[in-house]
Parts: structure tokens; C-alpha cells; sequence
């Protein structure tokens, strides 16, 4: 069994804010250093095969926190990027509740195929992502591996692991820096 440990990269600015972020690229404030290092001192001494972590800089961060706490190996890869937020990208969410409303409330009851303008559906990430899962149980199919992303993503990855609904998936943004593990079986 391979067992994943899944973190959120500690907060930035525009988190703060209540700035969508989507992929822009931000890096962690000085409170996320903080949360980045206390995850790290939580997983300290941990066995892990690898930590895999998105490429934008927020999350880097925080897997190389993890890394020098554990020694475990960063493995960057694209497919765990935010979903895209498109035109929503750097506004303030009380911003787009009031400007799209009608469109932020069926993304909240169809959040399978309903997108931000120029952005990325919950299905569309599954896409990219429900693959890599795959792919990590299949070359560590007894260790254990952190998965280092950001907010959504992880929700899409919880809902799946959980088999929950996918109107569930923003109900299960995790909390910055906070690590929950799961245990998968090799297909």
C-alpha cells in the first residue's frame, strides 16, 4: 500500500488578500514560511520515498521545507498546479461574488464542468491529475510519499480519495500546511 501524505502549500499574500491565485505564480509570505516549517518539523524523521510538488514557487517552497526536514527527494511536476482560476486570477473573491455571481453559483453546484472564464473545470483537472496518483502508487507501491499542492487541487484529489461527491470537492480545501494522510491500494 502507498501511502500519501497530502499538503497545501502555507499561505502568500494573495491568500491573505482573498485573492483567487490559480497559477500565478506567488511565493509564500513569512507566515507560510512558518507553516511550511512546521509542517516539515511534523514530519520530521518520516520515511519518505519522495515528495512530489507542483512547480509554482508557493509550493516548491513548501516541499523543500519538507525535504530538508525528512532528506526525501522533490520531484517538481506541472500535472499538481492550482486549477486555473483564467480571468479570475488576481482579483478579490468578494469581487467575483458580486461581479459573476450567477457563474460562481453553479460552479458551486456543477463544479464538474463549470469554469472560470479562461479557466479550468474540476473534470479538466482530474484529468491531469487522477493519472499522476496513479503513476505514484505504481512507483512506490509500499512507501510512503508526500503530494505537495495547492488548495483545489487537493480537494479534487480528496474528493476522489474519499469517494465523495464532486459538489463536496470545495468543502474539502485543506487548511495551509497542514498535512492529511491516505492510503492507496496498487491497481
Amino acid at each position: 500500500m502507498t501511502r500519501l501524505v497530502l499538503v497545501r502549500h502555507g499561505e502568500t499574500d494573495w491568500n491573505r488578500e482573498g485573492r483567487y491565485m490559480g497559477q500565478t505564480d506567488q511565493p509564500l509570505n513569512d507566515k507560510g514560511l512558518a507553516q511550511a516549517e512546521a509542517a516539515a518539523q511534523s514530519l520530521r524523521g518520516a520515511t519518505l520515498a519522495a515528495i512530489y510538488t507542483s512547480d509554482l514557487r508557493r509550493a516548491r517552497q513548501t516541499a523543500e521545507a519538507l525535504a530538508r526536514a525528512t532528506r526525501a527527494p522533490i520531484v517538481l511536476d506541472r500535472r499538481l498546479r492550482e486549477l486555473g482560476q483564467g480571468d479570475w486570477e488576481g482579483q478579490l473573491f468578494s469581487q467575483i461574488a458580486q461581479a459573476d455571481a450567477d457563474l460562481v453559483a453553479r460552479r458551486r453546484s456543477d463544479p464538474m464542468d463549470t469554469r472560470p472564464p479562461g479557466g479550468e473545470s474540476v473534470r479538466e483537472a482530474q484529468a491531469r491529475v487522477l493519472p499522476l496518483l496513479s503513476e505514484i502508487v505504481r512507483r512506490h507501491p509500499t512507501g510512503r510519499v508526500a503530494v505537495v499542492s495547492h488548495g483545489a487541487l487537493l480537494a479534487v484529489v480528496k474528493v476522489h480519495l474519499l469517494d465523495l461527491p464532486v459538489e463536496a470537492v470545495w468543502d474539502q480545501i485543506p487548511d495551509h500546511a497542514s498535512p492529511e494522510e491516505f492510503t492507496l491500494e496498487a491497481p
